[in-house]
């Protein structure tokens, strides 16, 4: 079994050494089913939580009522899902009401569904709703839809005794926007609250995350058997997607494959390139378990690893150390970002033209949440790290032959004691896949 070696001797430490206090125990990431002989993730519980912070968030607001398009709010807030075909269209939306349980607009047969199979709101909270897919059915025809849909919202609104209050609303289309308008109804933000309260995950939020990223801990184990010289980008994106799904993923919401010259500079894609012997080649897989995303990069060297090669991992597996040896609760995302290179140490004018290579961001139902720790906006404007934050942190280092490059990404979570690195796929140094 050649190919599962390390290509660099077997006495090199595969992890980084944990921090974790004598007597405490790692974070589980138990089998995906329900069983009655083991605490696993505890849903009723999940849900429960999420709503309370949402809640509390609204209550803190100064608005008097959160309208959510989002639909990692609606999922946070309405224990509902559905995925990206319709999710992201602007035709779901969910009210939070002060000390009531939030109303949903479904699309169609969905809002059927949710009251057999979701009840933990009353049936008459699931309503249909339908807005004109993102301006398919003009707002000024004959349907009046988004008229209607803001008739119906400011009833509940003055119902409520709220509707001289702002409206919390996350994200929008511009004619909804002028309709609350020409209705009178304020608008203030909800999505900073939201996000603030999306922030502390609980420990089923950290069980999932955990699940999530043991399943593409899997994954890499099969890239790495495929790759050798020949297998196109593409291959591994589709040997990806399959292996996800199998596993009980519920979105696989991107892979990057980007091999020899296309990894200086970072296309953040992926191609039909055939892999070549020699090659560097990194990969992003981004998928969610139950909503719970994963964003794990790891880079390999296909078959031989050059001088060139190896110097760039090196590098950027150091910036990635002094990061993680950075993190623990208390301390403020500026000082984290002080110790995360400069734009200039390699090779662009200025934070803006290299963000995102050098960074960290918060990860849970999104992508992208808070914190989101960089050069360019932590400095300025600091968030103090607390237990329970959950986050990848990435970094990347430019080869000196001038078209390799190497890309490390772990996901973190902020613990009492410091912090536990949930991705296992060996990191520390450069791994060389079908060493020859």
């Amino acid at each position: 079994m050649s190919h599962h070696h390390h290509g660099q001797g077997g006495d090199r430490a595969f992890e980084r050494p944990s921090t974790r206090p004598a007597g405490v125990r790692p974070l589980s990431a138990p089998g995906q089913v329900a069983v009655d002989y083991e605490h696993r993730v505890d849903f009723d519980r999940l849900r429960d939580y999420r709503l309370s912070r949402a809640k509390a968030a609204l209550e803190a607001s100064g608005c008097g009522a959160f309208l959510l398009f989002d639909f990692y709010n609606i999922r946070y807030t309405t224990q509902t899902w559905i995925g990206g075909a319709l999710g992201d269209k602007m035709i779901r939306y969910a009210l939070l009401l002060p000390g009531q349980d939030p109303i949903l607009w479904d699309f169609g047969s969905a809002v059927r569904h949710h009251k057999l199979y979701s009840d933990w709101v009353p049936d008459e909270n699931y309503r249909p709703g339908f807005l004109g897919f993102r301006g398919a059915v003009a707002p000024e025809g004959g349907a009046d839809l988004m008229k209607d849909a803001v008739t119906e919202i400011k009833g509940l609104l003055v119902e409520a005794g709220v509707a001289d209050m702002p409206l919390g609303i996350d994200i929008v289309e511009p004619p909804f926007l002028f309709e609350l308008e020409r209705q009178g109804i304020r608008i203030a933000d909800a999505q900073q609250p939201m996000l603030d309260a999306r922030v502390i995950k609980n420990t089923d939020e950290i069980m999932l995350l955990n699940q999530a990223a043991a399943m593409v801990d899997g994954v890499y184990q099969d890239i790495v058997d495929a790759l050798r010289p020949g297998v196109r980008e593409n291959e591994i994106v589709a040997l990806a997607n399959k292996r996800l799904y199998e596993y009980g993923s519920d979105q696989v919401e991107a892979i990057n494959a980007i091999s020899g010259e296309r990894c200086n500079p970072h296309p953040h894609n992926f191609t039909d390139r055939i892999i070549r012997p020699g090659d560097q080649a990194f990969f992003d897989i981004i998928h969610s378990y139950n909503g719970y995303r994963t964003c794990y990069y790891r880079t390999f060297g296909v078959g031989w690893a050059t001088e060139s090669q190896r110097d760039a991992y090196k590098q950027a597996r150091e910036w990635m150390d002094a990061a993680l040896d950075a993190l623990r609760p208390g301390v403020g995302s500026d000082e984290v970002a002080q110790v995360l290179p400069k734009a200039q140490d390699f090779g662009f004018d200025n934070e803006l033209a290299a963000f995102g290579l050098q960074f960290a961001h918060g990860l849970g139902l999104g992508l992208h949440e808070r914190p989101i720790i960089s050069r360019l906006n932590s400095l300025k404007d600091p968030v103090e790290l607390q237990a329970g934050m959950v986050f990848a942190m990435e970094t990347y280092c430019p080869a000196s032959d001038g078209v390799s490059a190497a890309r490390i990404e772990e996901e973190v979570v902020v613990t009492d004691y410091g912090i536990e690195v949930l991705t296992k796929f060996p990191a520390q140094d450069l791994f060389v896949a079908n060493p020859y």
